[in-house]
This record gives structure tokens, sequence and C-alpha cells, in this order.
């Protein structure tokens, strides 16, 4: 910050003397600006503040107030700070503000102004810098600490030996490859800076990855793999410490992961190198067979949710333009009018449709490519469009890619002569795993799945009343249990394998899981709203963004509240998801689209009475989870009131915005 933008003259440590108010507040620092030169006209000034200040209120919590704006009336970039003991209203949600800055840009220069703004935002992220301002003896240090210089003392001390920072590098990975996965790096590496840690995290997600360089990975201490599916080119971490845990671990706990990769540093354990068989990939080597067959099918649902969104919208699109006989259309490909709706309908409906068949396929495909690496692709997809032609929809696509992996892994623990090897990941073993998945879904297991698929689709068109309810409850807790991990997948992934062949009961189903799976985050956008003082500065930022996702059914939403404090939020979210899901069943809504939120409710059966079920659901979640956290807080120590606990879990000042 330049020296030049602030002064010992541009500091009012005793503001109460002159000021009881916002705007006499601005007008005693504006003053020392006219005094200085800085400012012109002082009305002219103060009428531009004001006009800052109407459009919203610049009050942040912890106590900090700064009005600021561009102005014709200032000659230079300037600040000026001034301290109350009394505070004064800037309109915090926390109450008074007893630091004030005014920020003062000449008109036109947006740089000025935002250099100014995110300068003044990362100093007073610190805490050690806003104590520092509150205790600080004369304007003169003031000024000094507010430009960023250090004390003489400070300055004549000889310079500390620089210590080699501890490095990690650190991989996550979800499912979706949406939500988890970047939440999980942001929270280790704010984790990381504050515990002097160096960390590069490589984000393995739907939108492709950077991986991390051999350099940055040699000069590693340590290595953290968060990850839900298999973390793509393990090997290149053999031999380093390694922490492995499932991503929300790395967003609920990351303090305690870098501490475990510091302990095994330090005691020189370190991954084996890669072992022989791919099915490393899929987990360390200690862990149980549950948790390996848990890894393998969420790799198998995160590649096939980017065709069910593609898909199944394409499709919704489709019948919303060219009505519910669009299905029935003749082939684009031989009919196509330019100037038709229908034909446009008819184009969206059929390139869907295409989308969509290859949910089965390439769910089979990576559920063995998650268990035998590339090989297991092959056979895995030939399984997979096996179930299709036999009709073994979703569960037959299920055990097709775990027939797929076992067969490649078998073939793999063959002995075979040297000269032979270089035929083997090209030809031999595509051709026997195909051929003996194929037999096995032809003529073995294919059948009896393919009769449990259709009794299953039976059961879903028969079900009314009570049965129906008590199926949409189940699916709403599924939905809410884990907010978007293992189980959630399970409850939507049997939802949207009831569209390839939609029937009254599958077209239910998946409107009642979509419509569960938007309470979470929806609640807690709601909770932090009307209750904003049961959460933290952090939660409720979350909590805007997490309107949006409520909106738009990504349930990953309501996963920071829930990290925080899952005992109150969990419970609260399935209560809500439950009675969404249930009031849906109930009032028969249907959905054919596999996504989308409320931008698809145009094509859901039954829309007035589908918003009715899910803003039941955000009621009661809301409901549940501020009567739960306002327990806590009336049994807490005394005195400790919303804002305090706010305080206690490190809630600091927000950035500043222009």
């Amino acid at each position: 910050m330049s020296s030049a933008m602030i002064t010992a003259d541009l500091v009012d440590l005793e503001l109460d003397r002159s000021a009881d108010s916002k705007e006499a507040a601005a007008r005693a620092l504006a003053t020392r600006m006219v005094d200085l030169g800085r400012v012109t006209d002082l009305d002219g000034f103060l009428a531009d503040v004001a006009a800052r200040e109407a459009q919203m209120p610049t009050g942040l919590d912890g106590g900090i107030g700064i009005p600021h704006c561009r102005s014709a009336h200032v000659t230079e970039p300037t600040l000026a700070f001034g301290r109350s003991a009394n505070g004064i209203d800037f309109g915090a949600p926390d109450g008074p503000a007893d630091l004030v800055f005014l920020i003062a840009a000449p008109a036109g220069a947006d740089d000025d102004h935002l250099t100014i703004l995110s300068a003044l935002a990362r100093k007073l992220m610190n805490e050690e810098f806003t104590s520092a301002l509150r205790t600080a003896a004369d304007a003169e240090s003031a000024a000094a600490l507010i430009r960023g210089e250090r004390p003489e003392s400070a300055a004549e001390s000889p310079p500390a030996a620089t210590a080699v920072p501890f490095r990690v590098v650190a991989v996550t990975s979800c499912p979706t490859g949406i939500a988890h996965t970047y939440m999980a790096a942001e929270s280790l590496e704010r984790a990381a800076h504050e515990a002097g840690v160096e960390l590069t995290a490589e984000t393995q997600g739907s939108a492709g990855f950077t991986r991390l360089t051999p350099e940055t990975i040699a000069a590693a201490d340590a290595v953290i793999l968060a990850h839900d599916v298999p973390v793509r080119e393990k090997p290149r971490f053999a031999g380093k410490p390694t922490v492995d845990v499932g991503v929300k671990a790395a967003i609920s706990r990351p303090a305690e992961l870098l501490t475990e990769a510091r302990e095994k540093a330090a005691r020189g354990e370190v991954t084996a190198p890669a072992g022989p068989t791919p099915v490393e990939c899929a987990g360390d080597s200690g862990d149980s067979y549950g948790t390996k067959l848990r890894k393998w099918l969420m790799s198998g649902v995160s590649y096939m949710v980017p065709f069910v969104a593609a898909g199944g919208l394409l499709i919704a699109l489709g019948f919303a333009i060219g009505g519910w006989k669009i299905d029935k259309a003749p082939s684009v490909a031989e009919h196509f009018v330019w100037t038709d709706h229908t034909s446009w309908a008819a184009l969206l409906f059929q390139t869907g449709g295409l989308a969509f068949a290859f949910l089965v396929p390439v769910l089979a495909g990576y559920i063995a490519y998650g268990m035998a690496d590339r090989p297991g692709l092959v056979p895995g997809f030939v399984g997979g469009s096996v179930a299709v032609t036999i009709d073994a929809g979703f569960l037959g696509g299920l055990a097709a890619g775990l027939l797929a992996g076992a067969v490649v892994l078998g073939i793999q623990r063959v002995r075979i002569p040297a000269v032979l090897r270089g035929l083997m990941p090209v030809v031999v073993i595509p051709l026997i795993s195909a051929a003996v998945v194929g037999f096995l879904m032809f003529l073995v297991v294919g059948k009896p799945i393919a009769s449990l698929q259709s009794a299953l689709t039976d059961w879903l068109e028969g079900l009314t009343g009570a049965n129906a309810v008590i199926l949409g409850v189940v699916l709403g807790l599924m939905m809410c249990f884990d907010l978007g991990g293992p189980l959630n997948k399970v409850a939507y992934a049997f939802a949207v394998g009831g569209l390839a062949h939609p029937t009254d009961g599958s077209l239910k189903v998946m409107a009642a899981a979509m419509a569960a799976g938007m309470v979470p985050p929806l609640a807690m956008a709601l909770a932090t709203t009307v209750r904003g003082r049961l959460f933290t500065r952090t939660e409720r930022e979350n909590g805007k963004a997490a309107w949006f996702l409520g909106a738009s059914f990504i349930t990953e939403g309501a996963i920071p509240f829930a990290a925080a404090d899952p005992l109150r939020v969990i419970p609260a979210s399935m209560a809500g998801g439950a009675v969404t899901g249930a009031l849906s069943m109930a009032f028969g809504c249907t959905l054919r689209a596999p996504h989308g939120g409320v931008f698809v409710v145009p094509l859901i059966g039954q829309p007035l009475l589908y918003l009715v079920a899910i803003a039941a659901g955000v009621g009661v979640s809301t409901a549940a989870v501020v009567l739960l956290k306002g327990a806590r807080k009336t049994t807490g120590p005394a005195g400790d009131g919303g804002a305090g606990d706010a305080a206690a879990q490190g809630d600091g000042p927000v950035p500043v915005a222009a």
C-alpha cells in the first residue's frame, strides 16, 4: 500500500469525540482529507459516500466499517482510519464497528479503488492486524500498521533463518467431480496456509485436471489422497508418505490430515512401489473388500453422471418443445424440416436418446476400469451393451462391470511366456475377457437379472397409496443422508435407471429423488437467512451460494454445513428429505429429466404440487436445524450468544466487495 495513501494526519483514534453515527464518522474522516487537499468539496464527496452506502451497507463482521466510493471531488487515492470506543452502526450483522476505514478514489479510477479495497481486505482477514489497530498507542503507529511497515525494533532485528516449509501434494476426487472435489482442495489449502505448510492440490474433477509436475511430486515430503473414486495415475506417488482417505475427510478435518502426513513423514512411512495388479488403483492393499467395492461402483457412477445430465435434459427439452408424442417422430436423418419446431424437438429427443443409451455400458465399463484399469474397458462396455440388449437394465450394468473387472484380473494372474506379453493388453485380454463376459451375460447371469429388473419395474408401476409414500420416505432419507456420497448416488442411480424404459412408476421415483436432493442446500440457505447468528461468517457466505446449488439439484451444496456440524445438519436434512419424498409420491408427481432442479419444473407432472412438496421439506429441515442449533446455543456457557459462538469458531471479517 502506498506510503502516501495514509498518514498520521488521516488517523483519528478518538472518533467518538466527533461522531456517533456513520454519517458523522464519514464527515469527520473526510474533513481530514479536505485539510490535506485530498478532497476538494466536502459535501459533494459525502454525497457520493452516502450514495454508495445506500446501495449496500458497508459494515462487516468483526467490528469493521468500510465506507468507500469513487468521486470527482477526490484528487488522489486516499485512506483515512478512525477508532471508536463505543462503536458506530454501519449495518453489519454482528453489531457496531469500532474500526472505521474511509476509502476515497478519484472518479474513473477503478483500478485504484479495487486495489485499495483488496489490499485492505487481505489485511482484515488477519486477526493480529485488527488486534494491533485496536491497541495502537498513537496515530503514527496506526498509520504505519495500515501501510504494512514494521516497527523500528523489528526492522533492526537480524533476519531469522528461513525454514524450509513442509511440502505436501494432494489429489482430490469425488464421484461426480463437481462439488466434493473442489471443496476438499480448498479446505486443504486453507488449513495448509494456517499451518505454514506448502500444499499443491490436483483436482481430478469432471472438467479434467492439470497433473502435478514430476518436480513438484519429487519435492513433496508427503501425499494426501482424498478420493471416493480411484486416483488416476496413482503410481506417481509411490515411495512417498501417504494419507489415503475419503474426500469428505479433507473437507471436515483437513488439519488432522496434515498432522497425520507430518507424522508419517517423521516416522519414514512410505507407500510401496506400484504392485503388479491394477487393483491397487482402486485403493490401498489394506482396504477391505467392501471399501474396494464401493470405490469400484463409485468409479462407474462418476463417469455415468455426465451422460445422465446431457442425455436426460436433451430428452426433456425434446418433450417440452414437441409434446409427449415426440418419441414417435421419424428419424431426423430421414426427415427434417428446418422451419418446423417439431423437427428440432425430434433432433433434441433423438440425440438425447443416443446419449442415454450409453448409460449402462459406461457404468459397466468404468466399474471394470476401477477394478482392472484400462484392460477392463473393453469387456466392461461389451457386458454393459449385453445388459441393454437383454433388458437387464441398471442392475445388469452393475453385474457386467464387476464380472468384467474380475475376469481381467483373473487373466492377468495367469503366467504366460515373455514372448506373448506384448500381445496381452492389445489382443489377448480384450479377446478373451469380452468373450467370457459376453457368454456370462447372455447365457448365465443376464437372464435372471433381466427378470429381476422386470419384476422391480412392475413393482414400481403398481405402487400406490401408502406403499408409494413409504418408498418416497426411503428415497428422501437416502438422498439426504450423505449429501452426494455413496448412499445418495445409489438412490439417484436407482431413479435414473428407470428412465431408460420409463413407466409411470419410474417417473414418480425420479421426481421424488430429485425433489428430496434439493432440500438440504435450500434449507441451509434459508436457515442462514432467517437465523444468521446461529451460523459462522463462512457458513453465511456459503448459504448465499446454497440457494443456487439447491435450486439446481446439487445436494453437495449442504456439505460445508454438514462438515462443520454433522449431528445437527444431517438429521435435519433427512427429516426434510423424507417429507418431500413422501409428498412427491403421494401427489403423483412425475419427472422425465434426470437433472435440472427448478429449471425443469415445466417438464414435471403436477408442477405446483411438486413445488409444495419441496417447500414443505425445506421448511421442516430449516425448522429442525434452527431448533437444534438454537438448543446448543442456549445450553452453552453463560453469556455465550450467537455472535460469541461464531467468534469462537474463528468467525472473522468477510472480504471487502467493491
